[in-house]
């Protein structure tokens, strides 16, 4: 290799190693209309603006109302061609005709993103529909180039039905035999081309079972293991994410880029139905939305994240079903259903109202509240502004040896409760469990929901850490993260210096 190559790579790497780059997912909704009570566009998009963290949407059609209402918000915002209005769009000329009318009179003030062309096409079993999906596809993605607009994406969701029937783990996922060849490797083939997402609407609501409820909904569980890959599965949304995954990956196309475009959990529904509260709505959501902007990944797509669209933002009081309806993150009123942790400073905590009760994390300030038994750990005073998750007085042993597995097996650090390390002692499960739930609580928000572990968490003021064994507070991070911006920055200049200069070397500047 050439000295100057040798050189650039060199730098790259220095550039690379000093300013390390932190990855959140970006997290939107699906803003569906399918009701007669909701707020006007415009409320709709100042309200999200200002008083949310959502820095996207995905509509299900091209509304020229709301459109003109997230003009200049900054704002994404995917627009779809509905399953009956697309086959004629597999044409050019119409193609341009239907950019013309539902673009460019909006965009670039409105940040259109990206054209999802019908729903779950394959589910349909509509052979006309399925043979003009990519046909379609590539005649707006051209549209679109034609009239020099090379920022919106071309795409279409699937359900998991595109995969064939298997009751195995995910590493054996993949299409629907015959679906494999002939439409997923030139849909995928299309997306590396065009370096467009593949769009899937996971849903472990619909994969629930009485047995699985806990691995649908995040809370802790013993997993499901994969012998083919060693690895273990806490959640079903990874599960789902990973056979899809594997299903590319056999035809060719790993490379391709996944987005969750739908997923949610209803937080009321019909009598005795199966998983449908608003404390399952509360975990599912909330821990997915942690998790996917995590940077954790899945256990077959490590340390990335997801671009994901929480169904839905409204509850739509005009849906068929009572579960159906009830879906959204808001009332039309726009006071929250329950808060995931998406409104600005904190504006709502848990759920306002609903049919079943919310998660069963509180806040408490006394000793009672504490991990380690009161006659080994002194009680140090409450710190303003800080949280901690610690098990209940009454929780059991043996729900909280069940909190140390889920906890430990998820990646979370548990070498400070192992034999030597600084929270080893006292050796009783109470006080490792208090350890590691706090260490979980403050890895993933902190937010009350993940103090919850079925009931048995609660959130103290009271600092419980002890001796040598100092329990972790996300608000001391954050706190020395921004005494440490300064020396960021710094750090930025330096490796751009060097960067540049590398590239003056290189390029002879």
């Amino acid at each position: 290799m050439e000295p100057k190559k040798l050189l650039l790579l060199f730098l790259f790497f220095l550039f690379h190693s000093a300013c390390h780059v932190i990855l959140t997912a970006a997290i939107g909704v699906n803003y569906g209309t399918v009701a007669d009570n909701l707020p006007p566009p415009s409320q709709v998009a100042t309200f999200l603006k200002t008083k949310t963290t959502i820095d996207r949407v995905k509509i299900f059609d091209t509304n020229p109302d709301v459109l003109r209402a997230f003009a200049n918000t900054g704002i994404a915002v995917t627009v779809t061609v509905g399953n009956g209005d697309f086959p004629p769009l597999a044409k050019l000329p119409a193609a341009q005709s239907w950019v013309a009318d539902n673009i460019l009179p909006f965009y670039p003030r409105t940040n259109i993103n990206r054209i999802a062309v019908g729903n779950e096409i394959l589910a349909t079993s509509d052979k006309d529909l399925i043979a003009h999906l990519l046909p379609a596809m590539k005649a707006l993605h051209s549209a679109l180039n034609l009239a020099n607009i090379t920022a919106i994406q071309v795409s279409t969701p699937h359900s998991l039905g595109i995969l064939a029937p298997n009751t195995g783990p995910p590493s054996l996922g993949q299409f629907r035999t015959g679906y494999d060849k002939i439409i997923f490797e030139p849909i995928l083939e299309y997306h590396r081309q065009t370096k467009s997402p593949f769009l899937v609407n996971p849903y472990p609501f619909f994969g629930l079972s009485p047995d699985t409820l806990n691995y649908a909904t995040f809370k802790p569980n013993g997993g499901v293991f994969d012998n083919a890959t060693g690895m273990n599965y806490t959640n079903m949304f990874d599960a789902q994410m990973d056979a899809v995954f594997s299903a590319m990956k056999k035809v060719g196309y790993e490379d391709v880029d996944l987005v969750v475009a739908e997923t949610g959990w209803p937080s009321a529904g019909d009598p005795n139905q199966l998983g449908v509260s608003l404390e399952n709505a509360v975990s599912y959501n909330g821990n997915l939305i942690r998790h996917v902007s995590s940077g954790k990944g899945t256990p077959l797509m490590p340390n990335r994240t997801f671009e994901t669209y929480i169904f839905a933002l409204f509850n739509e009081n005009l849906k068929p079903t009572l579960s159906e309806q009830n879906y959204g993150l808001f009332k039309p009123d726009l006071d929250p259903v329950y808060d995931v942790g998406l409104l600005r400073n904190g504006q709502a905590q848990g759920p306002t109202s609903g049919p079943a009760s919310g998660p069963s994390a509180s806040t408490a300030t006394g000793p009672a509240a504490m991990g380690p038994t009161p006659d080994v750990v002194a009680q140090p005073p409450s710190v303003a502004g800080k949280r901690w998750c610690v098990p209940k007085p009454n929780a059991t042993e043996a729900a909280l040896q069940k909190n140390i597995d889920y906890v430990c097996s998820s990646g979370v650090d548990c070498k400070p409760i192992q034999n030597g390390g600084p929270c080893f002692e006292p050796n009783s499960v109470k006080s490792h469990a208090a350890y590691v739930m706090n260490a979980y609580y403050q890895d993933h928000g902190p937010q009350d929901i993940n103090c919850d572990f079925n009931g048995t968490g609660v959130v103290t003021t009271t600092d419980p850490s002890y001796k040598t064994c100092t329990y972790p507070n996300k608000a001391e991070k954050e706190a020395k993260s921004v005494a440490g911006s300064s020396m960021s920055v710094r750090c930025s200049k330096v490796a751009l210096f060097f960067l540049m200069a590398g590239c003056g070397v290189m390029f002879n500047i």
